[in-house]
């Protein structure tokens, strides 16, 4: 037996049914109010409130998982935004504003505990224990994007234990380096047109902002090839080498990454021999994955384990 199993389960947003039938079918079980494996431990890669019908039972779930020691469990945006929803800066005005986008997306939690509002503080609490991301060695674990140098750069910079509200109103406020890299972490890189291109998708829209490809060059990329994530599709016209993105690519010879964050309509898939995106949209396809990781040194499609309702 490898000495190292997990599972890493995509985002699950509110559907606890759908988390159920798939612990099942990892041959996970439930005993005295936790579900574990003989063997194997589960990885919950952010994401877990928001959009779904049973968001209280999720956290339910994951929450006891984790402090029963049957998982780990890392920070997605819609958590670290749920956090920032609630802290209030010097000015008294909240880190993440409650303008109508932000209201939306976390309103079917609020729902969820409306009737429930210290536990929701406890879980808010227990979120900002939570890590930004994973380096467990032979696997690495981030919600969107993973940097070698970011990563180093916020592990020296954060303070242990918990994120506390005196720093991260301080980053926010500041407009530190620290809180561009945590949302790089957990959104991914983005390209920022200029303001005098438009690049308009295949629905007619100019499309000043879109996710791209951290893990190749986007040296002659064109604007299709260089997107990811996106639920449009972008022109084959080759980007500009003077406003071309600089990153440095995440490397086929680097260690394994599992992200989530990116909603793929057609399920979870290897992005390369190293990185796996893991969710597959539990809101549009009513399906949720987990990749079984036994120590391989590249990933393998057959590891992905697929459960949908119904």
């Amino acid at each position: 037996m490898k000495e190292h199993q997990y599972d890493i389960i995509g985002d699950v947003h509110g559907h606890a049914a759908l988390l159920k039938k798939l612990l099942k079918e990892l041959g996970y079980t439930k005993k005295d109010g936790v579900w574990r494996h003989p063997e194997r431990m589960a990885i919950f890669i952010g994401d877990f409130i928001n959009r779904g019908p049973q968001i209280r039972e999720v956290l339910q779930i994951i929450y006891t998982m984790v402090t029963e020691g049957a998982a780990l469990a890392i920070l997605g945006n819609h958590e670290y935004s749920a956090i920032l929803y609630h802290i209030k800066d010097t000015r008294g005005e909240y880190l993440s504003k409650h303008i109508s986008v932000n209201r939306g997306q976390i309103q079917s939690t609020l729902t969820a505990f409306k009737n429930f509002r210290e536990e929701w503080k406890d879980y808010l609490q227990w979120f900002r224990q939570l890590p930004l991301f994973l380096d467990l060695g032979e696997i690495r674990i981030a919600h969107a994007y993973w940097n070698d140098e970011g990563m180093k750069f916020l592990s020296e910079f954060i303070p242990p234990g918990k994120l506390k509200k005196p720093f991260l109103r301080s980053i926010h406020e500041d407009q530190h380096p620290a809180a561009a890299m945590i949302y790089k972490t957990l959104k991914g890189l983005e390209f920022q047109c200029p303001p005098d291109l438009v690049v308009k998708c295949d629905k007619g829209i100019s499309r000043k902002v879109f996710r791209m490809k951290w893990w190749e060059s986007p040296e002659n990329k064109t604007f299709r090839d260089l997107a990811f994530g996106n639920k449009f599709i972008l022109p084959a016209y080759t980007v500009p080498a003077e406003i071309a993105p600089s990153f440095e690519p995440y490397g086929p010879e680097k260690p394994i990454t599992f992200v989530g964050h990116y909603c793929l309509s057609e399920g979870p898939k290897l992005l390369q021999s190293n990185i796996c995106c893991i969710d597959g949209c539990v809101l549009g396809n009513q399906k949720l994955s987990a990749y079984r990781y036994s120590g391989e040194d590249k990933l393998k499609e057959e590891n992905i384990v697929t459960v949908e309702m119904g």
